[in-house]
């Protein structure tokens, strides 16, 4: 069953889990300070995900994906 075009999509690969978390990253070697990339994760993936971007100094701030969107606004 595919998902809802829609919906949010888990950033790790091959999974296509809805995304319940956003996981903000910068990397300081090429992105200005202020600029945040972001990765989507499910749930059985944001350990991971985070572990990878944490290791390299990257994770600046893991938020639940219904807050980020309402940031948004």
């Amino acid at each position: 069953m595919l998902p809802d075009p829609e919906t949010p999509i888990c950033s790790a690969k091959g999974c296509r889990s809805a995304a319940v978390w956003v996981l903000a990253w910068n990397n300081p070697k090429v992105h200005t300070p202020e600029r945040r990339k972001t990765w989507l994760a499910c749930e059985e993936h944001r350990e991971h995900l985070s572990q990878f971007l944490g290791v390299r100094g990257f994770l600046k701030e893991t938020v639940p994906f219904a807050e980020w969107e309402a940031r948004e606004v």
